[in-house]
């Protein structure tokens, strides 16, 4: 199943409550949405880069929520409590790796804004997106207090799709190539 969402407008009823009926879990204890200690990535130094361009084009307040970050942790930004992670320059989650355990190349998707997310549930209950067609992960924990999880997409599609290049098999091709 895949689901859409284009605009920065309100999420469509159905979806709205599909992610209300499949994200309820408890709330995380360590303000960081899943209770358990976030880990910075370690991107190589090009995708490093783009993380650092990301960053800097991150919004003050996601879901209405001001940065609760202090900076400490590289490549990642943490906003309200319990905490929206967003974490960038991730490893291709398991469930899009040909060859592991699940694998499952028609996982559920939602389109945000012109940025496609692997849909999974995040440990300790709500949601865990990670972007696709891109040439770097970026991931988002959304914890389920925030439901329906999807809607903090909308205020980080921004710097995402301005700085993130598409993967060379998603950008568009001239007309005649």
């Amino acid at each position: 199943m895949s689901l859409t969402v284009r605009t920065a407008g309100a999420v469509p009823t159905a979806l709205a409550a599909l992610l209300a009926l499949t994200g309820c879990g408890g709330e995380g204890d360590g303000g960081d949405g899943g209770g358990t200690a976030v880990v910075a990535p370690t991107p190589d130094a090009a995708a490093a880069r783009v993380c650092d361009a990301v960053a800097a084009a991150l919004p003050e307040r996601v879901e209405d929520q001001g940065r609760t970050d202090d900076g400490a942790l590289a490549h990642v930004a943490v906003w309200g409590d319990p905490g929206i992670v967003l974490r960038c320059g991730v490893s291709l989650p398991l469930l899009l790796t040909p060859g592991e355990q699940g694998y499952d190349p028609l996982a559920d998707a939602v389109d945000v804004n012109g940025v496609s997310w692997l849909l999974e549930d995040a440990p300790g209950g709500g949601k865990l997106f990670t972007t696709t067609h891109r040439t770097v992960f970026v991931e988002v924990t959304v914890p389920a207090a925030y439901a329906p999880e999807v809607n903090p997409l909308v205020d980080l599609a921004a710097a995402i799709a301005g700085n993130v290049p598409l993967d060379e098999l998603y950008a568009e091709q001239p007309p005649g190539s």
